[in-house]
């Protein structure tokens, strides 16, 4: 990842270092150590995506990692994106593009909101039977329809263009534990090596 993509560096806010952001192609300002979530909730957005199956609306409700809502796209199209990232989660630096998620042609307009009206009409399950016949239909209609609405992110559509940082280690002999029986194998295991 870049450096700026995720940066713990910043513990508070510096309301002397302005940032500006995208989202949803509209143009944000935020502030140095500012979460996505803080500088969209302090830019008066609450809206942020849609419910997987009913497309409900969703914000954010909670301020950190057990964040269920406020899931987005990082990124634009091409080789540097990333799909389901918790806005509670990732500071803004300058430059940032992010998009919400699950929702078509907009986040305040969705198409598959239809589905919170007739939900009635679609329990759980429903879908298993209902998109078998005619069998033709499937790969033509359904599967397309399906694939659209469902699902959350976009996958990068080109190779990471980054470079990072591996090694391949290997070990003759591997103890996890460090209790009893983790002491005795490692003794054991030491005595074997040498």
């Amino acid at each position: 990842m870049s450096e700026n993509f995720r940066s713990s560096e910043t513990k508070f806010l510096d309301k002397t270092n302005r940032i500006s952001f995208k989202y949803n192609g509209k143009k944000f300002f935020g502030y140095k150590g500012d979460t996505l979530a803080s500088a969209l909730l302090s830019n008066g957005i609450h809206l942020i995506g849609r419910s997987f199956k009913y497309h409900r609306p969703r914000g954010i409700m909670t301020c950190g990692s057990e964040e269920p809502n406020a899931i987005v796209q990082i990124g634009g199209n091409g080789s540097f994106t990333e799909p389901n990232v918790r806005a509670t989660e990732q500071e803004i630096y300058e430059g940032l593009e992010a998009s919400s998620q699950n929702c078509w042609p907009s986040v305040e307009f969705d198409v598959g909101g239809i589905n919170n009206f007739i939900s009635r009409f679609i329990p759980a399950g429903f879908y298993y039977k209902t998109f078998m016949w005619p069998k033709k239909f499937w790969y033509s209609l359904y599967e397309p329809a399906i694939r659209m609405s469902a699902g959350l992110g976009k996958s990068p559509t080109q190779p990471d263009p980054e470079l990072y940082d591996h090694s391949h280690i290997h070990c003759d002999v591997l103890v996890v534990g460090g209790g009893i029986s983790g002491i005795i194998a490692a003794s054991l295991s030491a005595d074997f090596i040498d």
